[in-house]
């Protein structure tokens, strides 16, 4: 009998686990739906985020895109509105030619007619140094490939040696960039 009681004892026992377990189980099934649901109110936030930057993203690329486009526009009206400038201001010395050779065909003074040019051709250069275009000096001086485009070698006394003896092409400096290359003749 006592071996019945003690298998009662045990049978109470097994049936106090078996609820624990349960409701073990059931707490640990709840606790699981509960990180389940955590987990997917997380992933729907991060989804949520991730959409948002999306968008700022696209939004910034189109914003890119415009400001590109704009700029790209803008840049080419101030060219078109610097050359404008330049050649109005560039106008006066068309006018004194076009006077100078309405007068050619009935020129008697030859001397007057070349001061005149002279005028012309000095009011041109006034104008060009005015827009801030130098001429690079060349003859007589050191050869300087910053400067000069040598097209030819010419033999020559030992003291011209590598210098600039004489210039082909005129080169010019704007505001101290080189714009044009002189093209001359160095002595060898």
């Amino acid at each position: 009998m006592e071996e019945k009681e003690i298998k009662n004892d045990n049978s109470i026992e097994n049936i106090e686990n078996e609820d624990s377990n349960k409701t073990d189980k059931k707490s640990k099934k709840k606790s699981k739906n509960n990180e389940v649901q955590i987990l997917k109110e997380q992933i729907k936030e991060l989804e949520d985020k991730n959409s948002e930057l999306q968008d700022k993203y696209l939004r910034l690329v189109a914003e890119y895109d415009n400001f590109r486009k704009r700029t790209a526009k803008e840049k080419a009206e101030l060219k078109d509105i610097v050359k404008a400038s330049l050649l109005l201001e560039f106008l006066p010395v068309v006018d004194d030619m076009d006077r100078a050779m309405a007068h050619l065909s009935n020129v008697t003074d030859v001397k007057a007619t070349v001061e005149g040019i002279n005028l012309i051709y000095n009011k041109f250069n006034d104008f060009l140094k005015s827009q801030g275009l130098i001429e690079i000096e060349a003859k007589d001086k050191d050869f300087d490939t910053d400067l000069h485009e040598a097209v030819t070698k010419f033999p020559v006394d030992e003291e011209k040696k590598g210098k600039v003896i004489d210039v082909l092409t005129k080169g010019y400096t704007l505001n101290d960039k080189v714009v044009r290359f002189a093209k001359v003749v160095v002595g060898e």
